[in-house]
């Protein structure tokens, strides 16, 4: 029985990334929620062990893809909630932290946006996206601070 599940999860996961791939979003998003939600039931049920519907990496891939359509639609606030959630589930995915970062960035939370693009970098140093968010990040955290000196004036 337990395997029958397990393959079912991962049915699901992998439909859910075909259309994710194809950007047929509505459908990959309802899938990705099929499986967290699956993923949940099987936790309260006693867990997920080996053998179960969900794996952390499963789980993980799940909500930050998941992540990605919400911040696609500018969801940004529902999109971090999900990064978070692949974070919680799998604290050395980078990724998540990635994403999370971006969204921060762009809302001008530059120091909490810093704080995930370094954890990126502790994970993976050869994350060049991360590096050049980086930099961007403390370019126009210095930016924002000398102008909010220079209106003070």
């Amino acid at each position: 029985m337990a395997g029958q599940e397990g393959q079912e999860g991962q049915a699901i996961l992998a439909a859910a990334q075909a259309h994710f791939e194809k950007g047929e979003y509505a459908e990959a998003e309802a899938l990705y929620s099929a499986y967290i939600l699956q993923c949940a039931c099987a936790a309260s049920v006693g867990g997920a062990a080996p053998g179960s519907k969900c794996s952390p990496e499963g789980l993980a891939t799940a909500y930050n893809n998941r992540g990605q359509i919400k911040y696609f639609r500018v969801d940004f606030y529902e999109a971090m909630d999900d990064y978070t959630s692949a974070i919680e589930v799998r604290p050395g995915f980078e990724v998540p932290y990635y994403n999370r970062g971006l969204i921060l960035y762009r809302l001008g939370y530059f120091d909490e946006a810093l704080e995930d693009f370094k954890k990126v970098l502790d994970l993976n140093p050869g994350f060049q996206d991360a590096t050049l968010s980086l930099k961007q990040t403390i370019l126009d955290k210095e930016e924002k601070q000398r102008r909010n000196i220079e209106n003070n004036f």
